[in-house]
């Protein structure tokens, strides 16, 4: 069963609009006459920056300031952006939002650092009003990367071995798309400083290792696991994250799924 409860929010008067946020022309026209915006686009390919360094810096940051540049020409002042837990590098757990020094080891991380920098300092100069979200992993419906979608495509190729980067004891916390949306949305209702950040999660982790067995349990498969070693899958890769997620539930969320329950959902929903 794959379950997505979140498709009620687009409404009969949704409006898709195809373009680029690198494009400033294209940015600066698709937000006028709006009154805020949810910032969502990214490369969100972390190990792709160790091989194209730009990739980051297009994608992430010039693409936010054009949003940002598009929203002080336009007067929109509320903006919400999806930033991520690789700003806080390998920082103790569970990491709360207030954690520092932030020192990100991929250039996602960084990149997704830097987009904060940007929304806080416009919210600041032009009295615009932000909320940002520091995901964890992300997991649901349609992923088109990440280790739950790596590991179904590669027994897809070969369903006798399964290779997994590293030794399978990367230890993270997930989150169903579900709760990351009502997670967004309780926010923005419930809080109205300038810039209002949240770690959003859960409050477990699970093993690379175990993901890899409750995938190959899903696709019915009897597959041999075989690692790389070492302690993380790539450069720029966090082998251990979960964050604190007591800020939000001090507003009065909490996740409805656990990193596990989210896991074996988007299995469901992926293979």
């Amino acid at each position: 069963m794959c379950v997505l409860r979140q498709t009620s929010l687009l409404g009969p008067k949704t409006k898709f609009i195809k373009g680029n946020l690198t494009d400033k022309k294209f940015v600066k026209s698709s937000v006028k006459d709006f009154d805020f915006v949810f910032h969502l686009a990214a490369n969100a390919d972390v190990r792709r920056g160790a091989s194209d360094t730009r990739v980051d810096i297009e994608q992430n940051i010039l693409a936010t300031h054009n949003i940002l540049e598009a929203m002080r020409i336009n007067g929109i002042k509320n903006i919400v952006f999806t930033s991520t837990s690789t700003i806080y590098g390998e920082a103790p757990m569970p990491t709360a939002e207030d954690y520092g020094p932030l020192m990100p080891i991929s250039m996602y991380g960084a990149s997704k650092l830097s987009c904060e920098a940007l929304i806080c300092a416009y919210c600041h100069t032009f009295g615009m009003k932000a909320w940002i979200f520091r995901f964890a992993n992300v997991i649901g419906p349609n992923g088109t990367h990440g280790v739950i979608f790596d590991f179904i495509n590669k027994l897809q190729k070969n369903p006798s071995e399964l290779e997994v980067l590293g030794n399978g004891k990367q230890e993270k916390s997930y989150v169903y798309v579900d709760d990351c949306v009502s997670a967004m949305l309780f926010a923005v209702k419930n809080t109205k400083e300038p810039v209002n950040i949240f770690n959003t999660g859960s409050d477990d982790t699970i093993s690379v290792s175990e993901i890899a067995k409750m995938v190959i349990h899903e696709m019915k498969l009897n597959a041999k696991i075989r690692y790389t070693g070492g302690s993380r899958g790539w450069k720029g890769d966090v082998p251990r994250m979960r964050l604190s997620i007591r800020k939000l539930k001090a507003l009065g969320w909490k996740p409805k799924y656990n990193s596990r329950e989210s896991v074996r959902l988007a299995i469901k929903c992926l293979v």
